[in-house]
């Protein structure tokens, strides 16, 4: 059997490299389009929309791994359920499924991770782990949500107060779930918005799907909201393992998005 030789780098250039384009990344992506905080599945839908659109997107997730809810599924099983017309997105990235009855589509929870991510990232969007999104930043005349700030979320797991790095756009998408984290952050810290967080409902599945979609958008300016921070902030049911209204939202909004930078 052939040796195979294997070339040889030291550690300082293995470092070096890491570090050099690591640093490329960041100065690139300090002023971006938009900025979504949370790698769930309404997030990466929404990046993967606006990076094919040719925004500048960049997706914000503090765990070291991608998929919100997807992956516990249902009480840890692997298959979650897609309804129409969210399967043209499925079929539009290539995701299989079964049909159990006419527009039902069932799915396999990996698959759909690591698809919508690499959908997203095939796009041109950029996924940085383990940051998380802590504050806003704010701008008069006209008032408006102007980027983020983050903290390692290593750092803040410590317990060390040490100051974020701030990060500018154009758009802030709040993808973070059922806390919807960066909205409640704002109206608490920013409440010249006007932003109310009243949390939401328990489940009612039949309306909670269509519901999400409707009031995804915007929340305040330069401030918008997806998946299941839509229910947080509007007092909507939950629907539980059913992700149809989790991609169509992602949609939704990174075509508003898209039309407001546009006409802006």
């Amino acid at each position: 059997m052939q040796s195979i030789r294997i070339k040889q780098v030291n550690e300082v250039k293995i470092s070096k490299y890491i570090l050099k384009y690591t640093f490329e990344d960041w100065n690139n992506l300090v002023e971006s389009d938009v900025v979504i905080v949370g790698a769930g599945p309404s997030g990466m839908t929404a990046a993967y929309y606006l990076a094919k659109a040719g925004l500048k997107t960049v997706i914000f997730e503090r765990r070291l791994s991608f998929g919100g809810g997807i992956g516990g599924g249902a009480m840890n099983f692997h298959k979650i359920v897609i309804e129409t017309p969210a399967d043209e997105i499925i079929k539009e990235l290539k995701i299989r499924y079964i049909e159990p009855e006419e527009g039902i589509f069932i799915i396999d929870s990996a698959e759909f991770m690591a698809k919508l991510a690499t959908a997203a990232i095939d796009a041109g969007a950029k996924i940085i782990h383990g940051v998380t999104v802590d504050d806003v930043i704010f701008r008069e005349n006209p008032l408006r949500v102007a980027g983020v700030a983050v903290e390692w979320t290593s750092t803040q797991m410590s317990g060390l107060h040490v100051d974020p790095l701030f990060i500018s756009a154009k758009a802030v998408v709040d993808a973070t779930g059922h806390d919807a984290e960066i909205i409640s952050v704002a109206s608490r810290k920013v409440p010249e918005l006007g932003i109310a967080v009243p949390g939401e409902k328990s489940a009612y599945s039949e309306i909670a799907e269509e519901l999400v979609v409707e009031n995804a958008g915007k929340v305040a300016p330069g401030l918008y909201a997806t998946g299941m921070a839509v229910c947080e902030v509007k007092s909507l049911p939950r629907m539980g393992p059913i992700f149809g209204a989790m991609i169509l939202s992602g949609k939704k909004v990174a075509e508003e998005i898209i039309k407001d930078l546009r006409n802006s």
